[in-house]
């Protein structure tokens, strides 16, 4: 089923399947729905598929079930990832998401195994799993984040004019996901460490001598330098986006918009994470909704994706 052509339109099962899937976009995805509303209807409804699975994937992690129950859950979603993958799931089933993404799959060539990552990574959070080093926490973020650009590629395609470069874009779109997944641990920090979670490489605490349980109160000694822990994660973090960012080129003008949206969130909140690290001590950083609807905008007049293309040839050839 994985990577077959399907442009038969919706049957009304098949849609309300899809409107589901939207709804939980719309109502849960954040930063997320922000990008994909720039998408044609078809690649919008593939979208809120993947959103919805890696949402309930997601919840399953995040949820109050003790951890025995937690990965039975988990491999119990791994089992109808398998029903869809080998075509098991028909439109009168009477799970919605499982209809959407079944039907997505005959749509687009979307390669499903980046599913069964994102189980995986999910996985690590139920076990507890911390990381010594960046190479450690990687593995992690291609699992939860680049495992979801690689399954978005799969939606977007690449453009005839992409050429030999079209080899490149899955690397990308990997990459781009790791530099959202990262930016997404700086601005959780502290609600991480309140549900007992430590994502920050223990090599880089320990280089700026923080603690992660200081993170809990927001109260650090004066011998922590949080601030260099920050602007050493951001550089990291920035230099994924320069080299993700070389996706842009070699997808269609709304494809390239709902990427550039979505990352321009992330990247202008990065930035002020940067101005004002502490800030992430305090609770959680966000943009307001005007400056998301803006992001949106200037994606969608392609605005940001020239500007995003031009910095980012600029560091390469630095």
């Amino acid at each position: 089923m994985e990577g077959s052509a399907h442009t038969t339109a919706p049957s009304a099962q098949v849609q309300a399947a899809y409107s589901y899937c939207e709804a939980v976009t719309g109502t849960q995805a954040r930063n997320f729905a922000y990008g994909i509303r720039l998408l044609p209807a078809d690649k919008r409804q593939a979208m809120s598929a993947l959103y919805a699975f890696s949402r309930r994937v997601d919840d399953i992690g995040d949820g109050t079930l003790p951890p025995d129950a937690k990965l039975a859950r988990l491999e119990e979603t791994r089992a109808l990832l398998g029903r869809v993958r080998s075509g098991a799931v028909d439109e009168d089933d009477t799970d919605p998401v499982a209809v959407a993404l079944a039907h997505a799959a005959r749509r687009f060539p979307i390669p499903l195994g980046g599913l069964d990552e994102l189980i995986d990574g999910v996985l690590m959070d139920v076990r507890g799993e911390t990381y010594a080093t960046w190479d450690d926490l990687k593995t992690y973020c291609r699992c939860v984040a680049g495992a979801i650009g690689r399954l978005s590629l799969g939606v977007f395609g690449t453009t005839a004019g992409a050429g030999p470069r079209a080899e490149h874009a899955s690397a990308y779109a990997d990459t781009l996901g790791l530099a959202l997944q990262l930016t997404n641990i700086l601005r959780d920090v502290r609600e991480d460490a309140g549900n007992g979670r430590t994502y920050l490489p223990a090599e880089d605490l320990a280089k700026f001598g923080c603690d992660p349980a200081d993170f809990r109160t927001g109260r650090l000694p004066a011998s922590a330098d949080f601030a260099g822990l920050v602007h050493h994660e951001v550089r990291r973090a920035r230099a994924l986006f320069a080299e993700g960012y070389r996706l842009l080129p070699l997808l269609d003008r709304r494809s390239g918009a709902c990427v550039a949206a979505m990352a321009g969130i992330y990247r202008r909140l990065l930035d002020r994470i940067e101005r004002e690290p502490d800030a992430v001590l305090r609770g959680r950083v966000s943009l307001p909704t005007h400056e998301k609807a803006y992001v949106a905008v200037r994606g969608l007049s392609g605005l940001d994706a020239r500007t995003i293309t031009r910095q980012s040839t600029r560091r390469r050839t630095r």
